[in-house]
């Protein structure tokens, strides 16, 4: 394994981590989601990452327990939660102080830590004042039940935003974004973060590095009847979006490629991502134990994408974003 600074804070975070999004308390059982939590800490992910909104908290609990079971040394690893989701009743979602903070009360709880590594406002709130976001999580931060804090799908803008209302206080800021990133979701990691990489010295924690398993090369010949995550309510979209014939027919070419450089397709897309040095962490998900040992071996497949390799990617790829010109 190879460890990255998040940005410019001093923490070093595993280059891939272990993500529960889908699949702790939801599509596979707790002894596989144990088994999947000690091979990634046995191979040096030190990064698990979770949320409020994963199955109603059921996520988390499941994580908590393995943590608790496992006896790690807390010092060795790094675990974090996301506030938005956490019911439908008023004041059980958003970003206002109330939920934020008994948001990441319940968070503990479930987690069975004293801390949160990382805690994350998983979306914008444009019902609550920043101001009010901000100085939440500075508390949060000041009180010890957090390390870092950062956002999940914010803006650019409303990044620069929370930093502006946190140096204008003296305030804790964020040092991380999760975003989506991917071979076929480029644009805002590539072009719309592009300065705040070097302005405010922004981390990324990015997720979905497979497009929903379309850059596993899985959909190469149609949609599985035992796949389970496009029969999940709310997760239609994630069809819709990728399983497009212009990404399949992008992953039939890719998966070619990385036959031709002795990988799996899912290695070669997320050694592609970890090509991109604005990316602290891919995190990975992982439903049974062959996959992630595959995939963890990513990590070696790095230098094999030398340029002309990625010249080649790009060429399959065709949606390189351009720079604005301003």
């Amino acid at each position: 394994m190879i460890y990255r600074k998040l940005g410019k804070s001093g923490v070093k975070v595993s280059a891939l981590s272990l993500g529960s999004w889908l699949t702790f308390g939801k599509l596979i059982d707790d002894a596989t989601a144990e088994k999947l939590m000690h091979i990634a800490y046995d191979n040096g992910i030190n990064f698990f990452d979770n949320a409020e909104g994963y199955y109603f908290g059921k996520s988390e609990e499941v994580m908590g327990k393995i943590l608790k079971k496992s006896g790690w040394d807390r010092t060795t690893f790094l675990v974090s939660s996301k506030v938005f989701w956490g019911g439908e009743l008023p004041n059980q979602f958003g970003l206002s102080k109330k939920h934020v903070f008994e948001a990441c009360h319940a968070a503990l709880r479930r987690l069975q830590v004293d801390y949160l590594d990382f805690y994350f406002c998983h979306r914008p709130d444009k019902n609550t004042p920043m101001e009010e976001t901000v100085w939440a999580m500075h508390q949060l931060v000041m009180q010890g039940k957090v390390l870092y804090w950062g956002t999940s799908q914010w803006s650019a803008q409303e990044i620069m935003e929370a930093h502006a209302v946190a140096r204008q206080h003296n305030l804790v800021v964020p040092v991380m974004e999760q975003p989506q990133y991917s071979m076929i979701y480029r644009r805002r990691v590539e072009i719309e973060y592009h300065k705040l990489y070097d302005v405010v010295g922004l981390g990324t924690t990015i997720w979905s590095p497979l497009a929903s398993g379309l850059l596993t090369g899985k959909y190469n010949d149609g949609i599985p009847k035992d796949q389970a995550r496009f029969k999940e309510k709310n997760l239609e979209w994630l069809k819709d979006v990728f399983l497009k014939p212009e990404n399949i027919e992008k992953a039939r070419k890719l998966t070619v490629l990385a036959e031709e450089l002795g990988m799996t397709t899912a290695r070669l897309a997320l050694a592609w991502c970890l090509k991109n040095p604005n990316v602290s962490t891919v995190i990975l998900g992982a439903s049974k134990v062959a996959q992630l040992e595959e995939n963890l071996l990513a990590v070696d497949d790095v230098e094999i994408l030398d340029e002309s390799v990625m010249d080649r990617i790009e060429g399959i790829l065709q949606n390189k974003p351009e720079h604005p010109m301003y």
